[in-house]
């Protein structure tokens, strides 16, 4: 009371003063008694004392938790600066004076101001761990259910942050590097599937769903499982390509063995333009869309079946037609080969089976190379007889040309004749020379083969060696006929010198004029060689020569008929040497 009066001495002394007196005047009207009274008095004072009691036992407590406050304040603060790295905070109090109050008021901004920078803080370590967790789910792949991030409160620092940032960029790198591996793979999986033909969004959404263009890049799966996938896949479809090409690629040359077996057409072949381009190329090569599908190596096949069914029945004729080629080869270089016994053999060959119609063909374009290389090493010599026997035939017009009486008269055609017999002429001194350089010709051709050149089945030097023997008969005729020419010659001017004329002499019948004409077989008789060695009694080649040369000369058309007979009138003609 005296406490509650000092703070208040007016109210206190007014309020307890008009109490106590109402309170005595109620004893004084009541008429108690004096121990009564003192005794109320003291259970008044203990309860005023109680009372001051139970507030300073409040304001105990009240400071007590005050100050618990203020350390665990304090200690929150330090806990937080800790836990955020903020070991320097700029609104931390440095002094701790003042009443308790004050430096809870004093506290309370900066840890205010920490507890937000933790809660940002939590959430950028949330978000980090976040994508850490989703990217690593990517990478795992399968159903993993994401469990809920816990993020540990006790280190919230930068470096931590820091560290979590570094891991995230890493798992992005990788992320990164996966996807491109699963577009490579993609794009690879799409080259091939177009190559051969393949569904596409089929194939890839096999492997996963994700990998289809309908979805972002994104959002394709990058795990391992899809990389393994992914990889197999490719190996598969490459082996895949692989035996597809090889498949195309014998089918390719089957067809072309079997056009070139039947001389197909270019336009046939173009069809399969297609298939006999990637006959040489590689895996790696071979990029055109449809380029190894199964309906094109189907329709492939079946050509070649259709084809193998076909070659029986051309294969006589193909077979026939490399044989008429090589009998033309032949012919043309002048060999004598039995064609009836060849075609005949050719024909058993292909009817008993034993022989693939392959292997037959390849013999003939083989014996077609031979006869071509020997037909080329017999082209200089076979020139040269071609030569000296357009030399012997235009000796044999010669021969005849000078036997004409009439030649030198002014006839019609008479000047180009004149002009043939001068060339004739030097063409015929050469013939010697060149007879002796086909002799050495021919001998070198013997010894470097080892065989006999023949012409149209007879031996070359021997056909030579005849010429020469007639040629020397030929000599000697020609000798005799100006000794016989010399001995009439005297006869007459004996006889003119006794009767005073000149008789005409008589003309034997060996020496009766020729008129110039064409030769059948160049005149064997006159020294030119006898032409039953290339020719047949018909006149017409036994070895189907192609190029056979007229044997009347080129311009004898020259002299017309009415010239001839005119030139010719009254004189046997001489019968033409078989």
């Amino acid at each position: 009371m005296a406490e509650l009066d000092v703070q208040n001495p007016l109210i206190g002394e007014t309020n307890c003063g008009v109490l106590l007196h109402q309170l005595q005047k109620i004893w004084d009207e009541v008429g108690e008694s004096d121990e009564a009274r003192d005794k109320m008095l003291l259970q008044l004072e203990q309860e005023c004392l109680d009372v001051y009691k139970r507030k300073v036992d409040q304001a105990a407590k009240s400071r007590a938790h005050l100050i618990q406050t203020l350390a665990d304040a304090k200690l929150e603060l330090s806990t937080l600066s800790a836990s955020l790295g903020e070991t320097t905070f700029v609104g931390i109090p440095d002094k701790t004076s003042g009443t308790i109050k004050e430096q809870l008021a004093a506290i309370a901004p900066a840890l205010e101001q920490l507890w937000k920078q933790k809660e940002e803080r939590i959430k950028e370590f949330l978000n980090v761990q976040t994508q850490i967790q989703k990217i690593r789910g990517e990478i795992a792949g399968g159903n993993q259910q994401s469990r809920s991030l816990k993020v540990d409160e006790s280190d919230l620092s930068l470096k931590k942050l820091d560290e979590f940032n570094d891991q995230l960029q890493e798992l992005q790198k990788e992320k990164s590097d996966r996807l491109h591996k699963v577009l490579e793979y993609v794009s690879t999986v799409h080259d091939l599937c177009a190559v051969l033909g393949i569904d596409f969004y089929g194939t890839v959404t096999e492997v996963h769903p994700s990998l289809n263009d309908a979805t972002g890049v994104q959002s394709k799966s990058i795990s391992n499982d899809t990389l393994a996938s992914l990889a197999k896949t490719v190996l598969a479809l490459e082996e895949d390509k692989k035996q597809r090409l090889k498949k195309l690629q014998e089918l390719a040359t089957q067809l072309i063995d079997l056009w070139n077996l039947m001389d197909t057409s270019k336009e046939e072949r173009s069809c399969f333009d297609h298939v006999t381009c990637n006959i040489s190329a590689s895996v790696d090569d071979v990029t055109v869309p449809g380029a190894l599908a199964l309906d094109l190596i189907e329709q492939a096949e079946l050509e070649v079946e259709r084809l193998d069914k076909l070659k029986g029945s051309r294969m006589k004729e193909i077979a026939f037609k490399k044989q008429g080629e090589l009998e033309e080869i032949f012919a043309r270089a002048h060999i004598e080969i039995d064609t009836e016994a060849a075609r005949a053999k050719i024909l058993a060959l292909i009817d008993s089976g034993t022989v693939e119609p392959s292997e037959l063909l390849a013999d003939m374009d083989n014996h077609i190379i031979k006869a071509k290389e020997e037909a080329v090493s017999r082209k200089d010599i076979l020139d040269k007889v071609e030569k000296w026997m357009s030399a012997c035939e235009e000796e044999s017009w010669l021969d005849d040309y000078n036997r004409d009486d009439n030649r030198y008269n002014a006839s019609r055609g008479a000047h180009l004749n004149l002009k043939r017999a001068e060339k004739a002429r030097i063409l015929v001194n050469k013939i010697p020379a060149l007879v002796d350089s086909l002799v050495a010709k021919t001998r070198a051709w013997e010894e470097e083969h080892g065989v006999t050149f023949a012409y149209d089945g007879v031996p070359l030097l021997a056909m030579l060696d005849e010429y020469a023997l007639l040629r020397q008969d030929r000599e000697e005729e020609k000798r005799r006929m100006r000794d016989q020419k010399k001995f009439h010659e005297q006869l007459n001017t004996e006889q003119e010198a006794i009767f005073g004329s000149r008789p005409s002499p008589a003309r034997p019948l060996s020496s009766t004029k020729k008129a110039v004409g064409p030769r059948v077989n160049g005149g064997a008789a006159n020294g030119t060689p006898n032409r039953r060695l290339t020719m047949n009694q018909n006149g017409a080649r036994s070895g189907k020569r192609d190029n056979a040369r007229p044997i009347a000369p080129s311009n004898y058309v020259a002299i017309s008929k009415e010239d001839a007979s005119s030139r010719v009138s009254g004189t046997e003609h001489a019968p033409v040497t078989p």
